[in-house]
């Protein structure tokens, strides 16, 4: 069997030494078993470094980023994030618009373009889903996910709000059904030490730290997911022209994107919804 690395990275959008990113890795050896590496702070280019070492290690690695990979528009959102905010606004939470004119974000000399050159990754998430071999980037989104994740999350208001650094939303009651949705999508795949690494946090308040390491267990988990499930049961919204992203649906969440997809003429799954 194919040795193969996810590697969840939430970069934070930023390079900045006190707000770094944040990356869990999962290792699937020739016999088929997932490890879990918990997760470390890491900035763009620590992240790179922990890449390489997988790429030394593993067959196929996959990159599942918490970041837009494709980002042509000079201001405005992408035709992908419109979609994605129709669903996620609906259930409470909220999508920040990826443009050229953010600097350090996504202007030329921002630090996700130097990332993907030095990553020299192929930007195809068809291809991830079966390839044998190198390196391929793909863009998700753990607010999205959550909502497939757990089925309760995908309803009117419903979002978890988990970000301790936003003091006037956070419920730490939200920060545990994440916990709980995140150990049991884990042990779902076979994931073996997700669940005590949750179950760790549940101890104390989280920390800013901890939602960003939170994150980038999700982003591995989506790549996995993606990586091994059936197709069916995920969903790519928008192209490798304009920006996508990939994230696990449920019937009921897909049938709310399909129709967020024909409302801006945005694909879904590669095609335009009619």
């Amino acid at each position: 069997m194919t040795r193969c690395s996810i590697i969840g990275f939430d970069s934070a959008w930023t390079d900045k030494a006190s707000a770094p990113g944040a990356v869990c890795i999962l290792r699937q050896d020739e016999a088929g078993s997932t490890s879990f590496r918990e997760p470390v702070l890491a900035s763009f280019a620590e992240a790179l470094a922990l890449i390489r070492a997988e790429q030394a290690e593993s067959d196929v690695c996959i990159v599942a980023l918490d970041q837009p990979t494709i980002v042509p528009n000079e201001t405005g959102m992408r035709p992908v994030d419109r979609v994605a905010a129709s669903t996620i606004l609906w259930a409470g939470g909220g999508v920040q618009p990826a443009n050229r004119s953010k600097i350090g974000m996504f202007d030329d000399a921002a630090p996700i373009w130097r990332f993907k050159r030095e990553l020299n990754a192929s930007d195809d998430p068809e291809q991830a889903r079966s390839a044998s071999t190198g390196t391929h980037l793909t863009e998700v989104f753990p607010a999205l996910a959550l909502l497939a994740i757990r089925e309760s999350f995908h309803a009117r208001l419903c979002a978890p709000r988990y970000n301790p650094a936003r003091r006037k939303t956070f419920k730490l009651l939200d920060w545990h059904s994440v916990l709980d949705a995140v150990s049991s999508f884990a042990a779902a795949q076979g994931v073996d030490g997700v669940a005590d690494w949750c179950s760790g946090h549940r101890q104390s308040a989280p920390r800013k730290a901890d939602q960003d390491k939170m994150d980038g267990v999700i982003c591995a988990l989506i790549g996995l997911h993606w990586r091994r499930a059936e197709r069916a049961s995920s969903i790519m919204i928008g192209d490798l022209t304009n920006g996508y992203m990939i994230a696990p649906a449920t019937a009921a969440m897909r049938a709310r994107i399909e129709d967020s997809g024909r409302r801006y003429s945005v694909p879904i799954d590669g095609a335009l919804m009619l």
